[in-house]
């Protein structure tokens, strides 16, 4: 994990670019307690790690995780109040991406504001 690729956009809200398995325990190791994974699977070939194997490494790592995948350019009412429900669910800090981090960052933006 990049840390300096990680930007606060809340006190213990997070976002950053695509992250690997490996990151995972690092994530932990820096003390956040849950992510959100907010890229669809291959959404740009077969290179991008799945939700499945980060989640694997996710709770080995000893945290909560969930995959909330939305597209780059619109996040539907649906998505937007799933991602308020995760907000309110999880437990923080917490550590959301996408392929740079702006997407998780809207979507947190939007979610935040219903």
């Amino acid at each position: 994990m990049n840390a300096p690729a990680l930007r606060a956009i809340a006190p213990d809200v997070y976002v950053a670019p695509q992250l690997s398995p490996e990151a995972m325990a690092e994530a932990a190791g820096a003390g956040f307690r849950s992510v959100i994974n907010n890229r669809p699977d291959h959404e740009h070939g077969p290179g991008q790690p799945t939700s499945a194997e980060i989640e694997t490494a996710a709770r080995a790592a000893g945290l909560e995780y969930r995959h909330l995948p939305v597209d780059g350019g619109y996040q539907s009412p649906e998505e937007i109040a799933a991602c308020a429900a995760l907000l309110r669910e999880l437990p923080r800090p917490l550590l959301m991406f996408c392929r740079s981090g702006s997407r998780s960052a809207r979507l947190y933006q939007l979610a935040t504001a219903l």
